[in-house]
C-alpha cells in the first residue's frame, strides 16, 4: 500500500498520528526531508523500530530516495509486527514535485522553532566579542553551557560551567544568586542557547539574561579561544519551591494539564494512542531511581532531539520529575511544538526501577552526518553556511504550514 504527500500532509496538519520515517542514512537525510520526517536507518530496524515506535498499530510510512531502501524496510517492519505500515508514494521524490518544502540537517524542526522563539520573543542576545570583553573586564556574569554535559567537556567559553538545557530554572538562581549577576547562556550553535535563555525569561528570573548569539560556532568565527576538558557543573539547591512555582505558571502559559496515577492509568489503557513516557532528569539521577515504565529523556535534549525521542507526531507525552521544573519547563516547550503534554504529578517515595532504560545502543559511525556544531575541527565555511541555513529557517516554516507551532 501507499499513501499520496497530499495525505502525510493532511494528517500533520489535523495532528492525527503518524510516523514518516526516513530509511536512508543520516548523511543523506540530512541533505533534505520532509519536516516531521523522523530517520532510522534500514540497518536499524530491527534495533530501533519498536522502542521508537511503541505502538505496533500506529500509522507508519516509510520512504527513501530512490534507493530501493524502502519496500524492504516496510516488509522487516510488518515483520517485527506492526501492522499498518505504507510506503510514500514516489519517495522522497513524490514529495518535492507535490511542492512541499524539504529541510536539512537533523532535528530540523526543533531548530526551527528555535529560530520562531527568538523571531517572536526577541530573546535578546550578545555576540561573542561582547561576551569576551565581560570576561575581560571581571564583569559579574554567569555563563552557563545548556548542552550535555559531554558536549562541555569537549569544548567551552571560558570561565562557563554546565547547566543542561532543563535545569537552568532549577540551577541557574545558584549559579547567580545577586539579581544584578547577568546570566549568559549558550551552547554550540543556536537552539539550545535561545531555549535555554528564554526559559529564564519565561520563568522571571530577576537576572539580565542573554543568549551567546551563535555558540561555539560564533565564538570561533570570532578568533577567538574555546576550553577544553572543563568538569565545572552547577549544583541543584537554593530555593527550589520557588523554581517549581515559577515552572508551573510557564506551564500553566502554555496549556500543560497535570494529571495522577490514576489518570495515567487511564490512558495507558488508551491503546488506539500511542503514548511516550519521559523522566527528564540527568542520565545518572534517572539510573539511581525512576518511575517504572518511564525512559530517560533529559529535558533539553527531549526539546532539541524531539524527533529522535518520539517520531510519532500526533501522540500523547507524559513527563515525571521529583523535584517538578525540570518536567515544567520541558512540557512548556513541547506544547509550543505542537504535542499534546501531559506532567505527571508523582510520588518519587514508592517502588522504583534503576539502572537505564534500555534504549537501543547507540549507533556507529556508518552513514553519519557531521554536524557543523561538534567537535573541535570544523571548517570554518561549513559552520557559516550552518549559521546562514539557521537563519533562513522562519521562513521555510511559513512555506511549509505544517507545524503547528505557538511562542507564549
Amino acid at each position: 500500500m501507499t499513501v499520496t504527500p497530499y495525505q502525510v500532509r493532511s494528517a500533520l496538519l489535523a495532528r492525527s498520528e503518524i510516523a514518516l520515517i526516513d530509511v536512508r542514512d543520516e548523511h543523506p537525510f540530512a541533505a533534505g526531508h520532509p519536516l516531521f520526517a523522523a530517520q532510522i536507518p534500514a540497518a536499524r530496524i530491527a534495533a530501533e523500530a519498536a522502542w521508537r515506535i511503541p505502538r505496533k498499530d500506529a500509522p507508519v510510512v516509510v520512504y527513501d530516495d530512490g534507493e530501493g531502501l524502502a519496500a524492504a524496510a516496510a516488509e522487516e517492519l510488518r515483520g517485527l509486527g506492526f501492522t499498518n505500515v505504507d510506503l510514500l508514494d514516489g519517495g522522497l521524490q513524490g514529495w518535492r514535485e507535490a511542492g512541499y518544502e524539504l529541510f536539512e540537517d537533523v532535528n530540523s524542526y526543533s531548530k526551527a522553532f528555535g529560530e520562531l522563539v527568538e523571531h517572536r520573543r526577541g530573546t535578546p542576545s550578545l555576540p561573542a566579542e561582547d561576551v569576551q570583553a565581560l570576561i575581560d573586564e571581571k564583569a559579574d556574569i554567569a555563563i552557563l553551557d545548556a548542552r550535555r554535559f559531554d558536549e562541555y567537556a569537549t569544548m567551552s567559553i571560558p570561565g562557563g560551567r554546565s547547566v543542561p538545557g532543563a535545569e537552568l530554572v532549577l540551577r541557574a538562581p545558584v549559579a547567580a544568586p545577586d539579581p544584578d549577576t547577568t546570566i549568559i547562556v549558550n551552547c554550540a550553535g543556536r537552539t539550545r542557547s535561545l531555549i535555554g535563555a528564554q526559559s529564564l525569561i519565561n520563568a522571571g528570573l530577576p537576572n539580565r539574561v542573554f543568549a551567546l548569539r551563535n555558540g561555539t560556532i560564533g565564538w570561533t568565527l570570532a578568533g577567538q579561544q574555546l576550553e577544553h576538558g572543563r568538569q565545572e557543573s552547577v549544583e541543584v539547591g537554593g530555593d527550589v519551591d520557588e523554581a517549581r512555582a515559577r515552572a508551573r505558571e510557564v506551564a500553566y502559559r502554555a496549556g500543560v494539564r497535570r494529571i495522577d496515577a490514576a489518570q495515567l492509568a487511564a490512558i495507558e489503557a488508551e491503546t488506539h494512542r500511542t503514548l511516550y513516557r519521559f523522566d527528564v532528569r540527568q542520565p545518572d539521577v534517572y539510573a539511581a531511581g525512576h518511575l517504572p515504565g518511564f525512559r530517560n529523556a533529559p529535558g533539553g535534549q527531549l526539546v532539541q532531539e524531539t524527533d529522535h525521542f518520539a517520531p510519532v507526531r500526533g501522540a500523547r507525552i507524559v513527563l515525571a520529575d521529583d523535584l517538578g521544573p525540570r518536567a515544567d519547563m520541558t512540557a512548556s516547550w513541547l506544547a509550543q511544538l505542537g504535542w499534546e503534554v501531559l506532567v505527571l504529578e508523582a510520588d518519587f517515595a514508592g517502588e522504583l526501577e534503576t539502572g537505564p532504560d534500555g534504549a537501543p545502543a547507540p549507533r556507529g559511525p556508518e552513514g553519519r552526518y557531521k554536524r557543523p556544531y561538534e567537535g573541535t575541527d570544523n571548517p570554518k565555511a561549513a559552520m557559516q553556511a550552518y549559521l546562514d541555513w539557521e537563519y533562513g529557517l522562519v521562513a521555510q516554516l511559513q512555506r511549509d504550514g505544517t507545524h503547528g507551532f505557538f511562542v507564549i
